[in-house]
């Protein structure tokens, strides 16, 4: 038995029994007598537990808190703070916290999780620890092509967010080379491809936009409540396009996979509404919704050789002018 499990087991039978003495302990626990004093000593000296011995009784209880009998002050309920989790599930909550943490390079989140980081390796005690360290080196998170986010900047969007404010901010639209001032609601964050966003209303275009956090050079609270949007219509028209790109007429694009490419592709999500079917040579068609052709565009050109636009005309046609844009710059190299 864990020392987690341990810890578990004395306060139940503590709880339950009202009163447990040394020897029946050691028979439900299956422990040393060492081990016992020391895991008693664990709960009372790290965790805080109420745990007496009543030289009457014999035997071990909880403190006496309130009022009323000897017997109802002596059963008085005590919770373990995080002792709910078994020691496999500790152990998921590292795993989790390791994944949050390769999230953002600057530890936006996971620094705010370090509180509960420290706790978990309290619980699994020091035979434990030494094995969930080992455990969080390894596993590894590469994030590729990661655009950094003002750490100041993500906690104020976050705090927005929480507190339902506006945020007022200055932002580079980059694909026109722009700096504008806004004011937003912020609705929810959006992680994508290693890159966070903000879903938000902006008051100066009055509509739901997609804010990239990394090209908002300043951001600060306001002290207007934001605007509510239900949920349904953010995901109604943030959510129906490819990729992080919103907005536009939906499209549905046909793509084929080569033989050599399906038996990966054919495991890949490129979009949740998706569809995919075999066909006879072994290539892989693959149709999903699309809005905005961009990112689709390039996601495409990534395949290379592998994938073939089959439908609509217009993705075909983008595509190629991508291609031969790109072949020109190899001509007479």
């Amino acid at each position: 038995m864990t020392k987690t499990a341990r810890l578990y087991k004395i306060e139940r039978l503590i709880r339950q029994r009202q009163h447990v003495s040394f020897a029946g302990l050691l028979a439900e626990l299956e422990v040393s007598p060492a081990t016992l004093k020391r895991d008693l000593e664990y709960l009372r000296d790290q965790l805080g537990a109420p745990i007496t011995y009543d030289r009457e009784l014999n035997a071990y209880r909880f403190e006496a808190t309130g009022g009323g009998s000897a017997l109802a002050r002596s059963t008085a309920r005590h919770e373990l703070p995080g002792l709910w989790f078994s020691e496999r599930e500790l152990y998921a909550l590292l795993m989790a916290h390791q994944l949050i943490s390769g999230l953002d390079s600057q530890g936006l989140l996971s620094r705010h999780l370090q509180p509960l980081l420290d706790r978990i390796h309290e619980l699994l005690g020091p035979g434990g620890e030494n094995d969930s360290k080992a455990l969080m080196k390894r596993v590894k998170i590469i994030g590729a092509l990661r655009r950094p986010v003002d750490a100041t900047c993500f906690e104020r969007v976050g705090e927005a967010l929480i507190r339902r404010q506006r945020i007022a901010m200055r932002y580079l639209t980059r694909t026109r080379g722009e700096v504008s001032q806004r004011e937003v609601s912020p609705q929810r964050l959006v992680h994508y491809k290693n890159t966070w966003y903000l879903d938000a209303w902006c008051h100066q275009r009055e509509r739901l936009l997609r804010f990239a956090l990394d090209a908002v050079q300043e951001a600060t609270l306001t002290d207007t409540r934001a605007k509510d949007v239900a949920m349904r219509q953010v995901q109604a028209e943030m959510d129906t396009g490819y990729g992080i790109y919103a907005g536009g007429t939906r499209q549905l694009a046909v793509l084929r996979f080569s033989a050599q490419a399906a038996p990966w592709t054919s495991h890949e999500e490129w979009h949740p509404e998706q569809q995919g079917r075999w066909l006879a040579d072994g290539s892989w068609e693959l149709t999903l919704p699309y809005a905005d052709e961009t990112e689709l565009v390039m996601d495409i050109l990534r395949q290379g050789e592998q994938v073939q636009v089959m439908a609509p005309d217009s993705l075909r046609a983008a595509v190629r002018r991508r291609l031969a844009a790109a072949a020109a710059l190899y001509v007479g190299a």
